[in-house]
This record gives C-alpha cells, sequence and structure tokens, in this order.
C-alpha cells in the first residue's frame, strides 16, 4: 500500500487493495470539519450499539421487574469484558492512529493484527468465564433466588458469545484509528435491525420460535453481533478499507505487540477501575431490594444513550489527536481536543436538562412499575446534575488515550470512583430519604470532581510528549 498528500485540497490518495482511494487528510484543514467528519458516524455507531442493550431491556421489562433486575446485573457483570476490551482499543486506536498520521501504512496494517490476536485471547478467557463461574459471580453481587435462573442463562450466553462483541468492536476501532468512521456505522446498522427483529421472536416465542424470555434476548443480542462482527472482518481483509490484513499478516509482532501491550494494560486497568467501581455500586444497591436494582439497572442503560454519544465524540478527539501527534502537531492535536470538551459539555448541559424534566415518561418507558418509577425518577434528577462535568471527564481522559497517556486518567479514576464514590455511597444513605438518594448524590459529587481534576491534568500537557 501506498499513499501520497493532494497538499492543494488536504486530500490523500490511497493505494489499496481494491484500486486507488481518496480520503480526508485529517492533520490538515479545518479541525471543526473534520470532527465532525469523524463525530457523526461515530455517534450513529455508538448510538447503535447500545441499543442492544436498550432494545433488550425494553422487551425484557414486559416480563416484569425480575426479568429487568437479571439483566442489569448480568450487563454490569459484562462490563468484565468492556474492561479488557476497552483496554485494547485504547492501544488499537493510538496505534493505528499514529501510524497513520505519520503515513507508515505496513506499520497501521500490522498493528491490526496484533489488535486481533489480542482480541481472540481475551474471546477464550471471557468464554470461560461465562461458562464456570456465572452463579458464583451473581451470587457475589447479590442476586436474589428469583433473579439466578434468568440472570445465569443470559450471564452464559452472553459471555460464551463475547467474541462476537469483541471482534466487532476491534474491528471498528481499527477503521475508526485510520479515520474512517462510516464503515462501522453501516456495520453496527446491519447488525442492529437483526438484533431489533430476532428479540421480540426469541423473547416471546412468535411465529415459529421458542419462548425463550430473558435467554432469547442474549441469543438475539449475540447473533446480532456476530453478523456484524463478520461485516467488519470482511471489510478489513478484501480491501474495502484504508486498512487492509491478510492471512500473510497473521503472526506475532512481539516489539510491536510489546508496544501495543504496554498502552493497554493502564487502558485495561483504567476500564477495570470504573467496572470494578459499578460492580461495588450494585452490591449496595442490591442491598434496598429487587427494584432499586431494576431502577439502578434502566438509570444506567439511560445514561448510556448519553455516554455513546460522548464515546463517539471522543472517539473522533482520540484519533484526531492521535494523527496530529503523528504527523508532529502537538498544538493542532490540543486545539482539537479542547474544542471536542466545549461541543460535548454544551450537548451534556443540555441532555440533562431532558432528562431531568421527563424522568418519569424515561423510566416508565422500560418499566411501568411505580416502585421502579419512584425509584428512577430520583436516579435521573439527582445524576445528570454531574452531566457537563462527565463530558470534559470523558472528553479529556479519551484524548490522553488517543495520545497513548492511558496511565493518568487511570488513576484519576481510581482516586474519584474507588476512594470516593464508593465510600460517599455507603455513607450517604443513612442522610437522604429515599436512602437510595445517598447512593445517587454519591455518583453525582465523584463524577464533578472527577470533571475537574481531569481537566487540570490535561492542561499540563505532558501527554504531548508521549511516545508510541
Amino acid at each position: 500500500m501506498q499513499v501520497r498528500r493532494e497538499e492543494s485540497d488536504t486530500m490523500t490518495v490511497l493505494e489499496t487493495g481494491r484500486g486507488v482511494a481518496r480520503y480526508e487528510d485529517l492533520t490538515q484543514g479545518s479541525i471543526l470539519k473534520n470532527l465532525w467528519t469523524l463525530a457523526l458516524p461515530m455517534v450513529v455507531a455508538n448510538v447503535l450499539q447500545n441499543a442492544f442493550s436498550i432494545v433488550d431491556m425494553i422487551f425484557v421489562g414486559r416480563l416484569g421487574p425480575t426479568a429487568v433486575a437479571a439483566v442489569a446485573v448480568s450487563g454490569l457483570v459484562m462490563m468484565v469484558a468492556w474492561t479488557l476490551l476497552i483496554g485494547v482499543s485504547v492501544s488499537t486506536v493510538a496505534v493505528i492512529a499514529r501510524f497513520f498520521g505519520a503515513k507508515d501504512l505496513e506499520q497501521a496494517n500490522a498493528a491490526a493484527v496484533q489488535s486481533l490476536i489480542l482480541g481472540a485471547i481475551i474471546s477464550i478467557l471471557l468464554a470461560f468465564f461465562g461458562a464456570m463461574l456465572d452463579e458464583p459471580v451473581l451470587r457475589i453481587l447479590g442476586a436474589t433466588p428469583e433473579m439466578m435462573g434468568p440472570a445465569a442463562a443470559y450471564f452464559s450466553v452472553v459471555f460464551v458469545g463475547s467474541f462476537t462483541l469483541i471482534f466487532m468492536f476491534l474491528s471498528g476501532a481499527i477503521l475508526r484509528g485510520a479515520g474512517d468512521a462510516k464503515t462501522p456505522m453501516i456495520i453496527l446498522m446491519v447488525g442492529t435491525v437483526f438484533n431489533i427483529v430476532l428479540d421480540p421472536l426469541l423473547i416471546f416465542g412468535l411465529w415459529f420460535f421458542p419462548r425463550l424470555e430473558v435467554t432469547g434476548a442474549a441469543y438475539a443480542t449475540v447473533i446480532g453481533q456476530g453478523i456484524a462482527m463478520v461485516l467488519g472482518l470482511w471489510v478489513l481483509g478484501t480491501g474495502y478499507s484504508r486498512i487492509h490484513i491478510r492471512l500473510s499478516h497473521f503472526r506475532v509482532r512481539p516489539r510491536l505487540m510489546k508496544r501495543m501491550v504496554l498502552i493497554a494494560i493502564p487502558g485495561t486497568f483504567q476500564g477495570g477501575l470504573r467496572s470494578l467501581a459499578h460492580l461495588g455500586l450494585i452490591k449496595i444497591v442490591s442491598l434496598y431490594g429487587t427494584l432499586a436494582v431494576a431502577a439502578f439497572g434502566i438509570g444506567l442503560r439511560i445514561n448510556l444513550l448519553v455516554m455513546m454519544v460522548g464515546w463517539a465524540i471522543g472517539g473522533a478527539a482520540s484519533t484526531l489527536v492521535g494523527q496530529n501527534l503523528g504527523a508532529k502537531k502537538p498544538g493542532r492535536a490540543e486545539k482539537s481536543a479542547w474544542l471536542t470538551v466545549v461541543i460535548f459539555c454544551g450537548f451534556m448541559a443540555l441532555a440533562g436538562a431532558a432528562f431531568f424534566v421527563f424522568a418519569d415518561p424515561l423510566i416508565s418507558l422500560f418499566n411501568d412499575d411505580a416502585g421502579v418509577i419512584s425509584i428512577g425518577h430520583s436516579y435521573l434528577r439527582i445524576v445528570t446534575l454531574s452531566y457537563p462535568f462527565l463530558g470534559v471527564s470523558m472528553i479529556c481522559a479519551m484524548s490522553f488515550n488517543g495520545a497513548g497517556d492511558a496511565r493518568t486518567p487511570a488513576w484519576i479514576v481510581g482516586l474519584t470512583l474507588i476512594a470516593l464514590m464508593i465510600p460517599l455511597a455507603l455513607i450517604l444513605p443513612r442522610f437522604t430519604v429515599p436512602a437510595t438518594s445517598g447512593i445517587w448524590w454519591a455518583t453525582a459529587i465523584a463524577v464533578t470532581i472527577q470533571g475537574i481534576i481531569m481537566a487540570l491534568a490535561f492542561s499540563r500537557g505532558g501527554w504531548k510528549r508521549q511516545r508510541i
């Protein structure tokens, strides 16, 4: 593969396995235009990715609060998968963006292969975890006897089939690192359509399909992800993308693998701390009963709607930071990050206001139990107050990651979520009515402080000197 730049219109000509393609050079021209070129498809793709869990929860909600709580607990355990996946994804985007910005396509292709090899290793570990440790883990998290059956069934199917999520996610990360956000969006559209169609068929046993209830939601998700996975790998392997991997590339390159793992470890640690904090939170929430767990699970999925937008816009910032550092333009990289912070904070303020006003209708969309709506109402009214600070934290953290510095956001996350949020969640319920409001206040306080510290750390600029 060869590349050359057309300086007059900031376009680059790339010779791919399928001929010659022209694409926008993200290290040239308008930062705002480049940001939206990446961000808009990423927003759509991430909302679609979140749709897998949203659609599951809406249909499962028709089975009652116990089924909702079962999926909520199992879904939180899936954060284990996300923990490992986030680390590899951070490394994938950072390394590929840096090589692509430097126009070193051979190394970018090699990095894509190392990413997929790491994904295969994670898939094997998670399949074993899901098959052998479902009930013990759910019991530790406080799953009640009535939750255990459906939760364990959902858990096992999703974990054993987690390879579909991993390769779907990593193929998208590879393409986005190279600046192609449209292809992953289209792939996720296809996968989401299959998930939406299969959910009612497998949950309620419509037409000639068996009635599998909660387990049916898991199968629908895995099948939808599997279809998206196949499409993503096909695009990478056939030369229709900026990254073109071949079977001859599939070998471990020790030096490159080591560089990616060294970035992935703090990225994994960062995701692990977030997962540990949320698992600790669900354990605390479970002390207040099934309705509280159901409301918390619904609240998290509503939060994911805005967080998916943040991960998308932050993903765009991550790619821009990485490619501009690769092109030796640190000033442009910094401008890209702060512009993204301003845009996303404005969005989060508007979203928070909307969720605050329409808290009850949003909760009732998932479940109409009066107790669930009451607790969920309190959750949204409190947590949304910290949304602008959540916006700052997300974008700065992903900009750090795009520079290859995953250590700094990892220690900030550990400080605010583990050392601050969990203790507050244990203490504050003693002083609030209802008691669960204290847990929600603990979350809002921790997120606010996290945003402030993350912004101060990013403004120091040490990430500009990060080597890959």
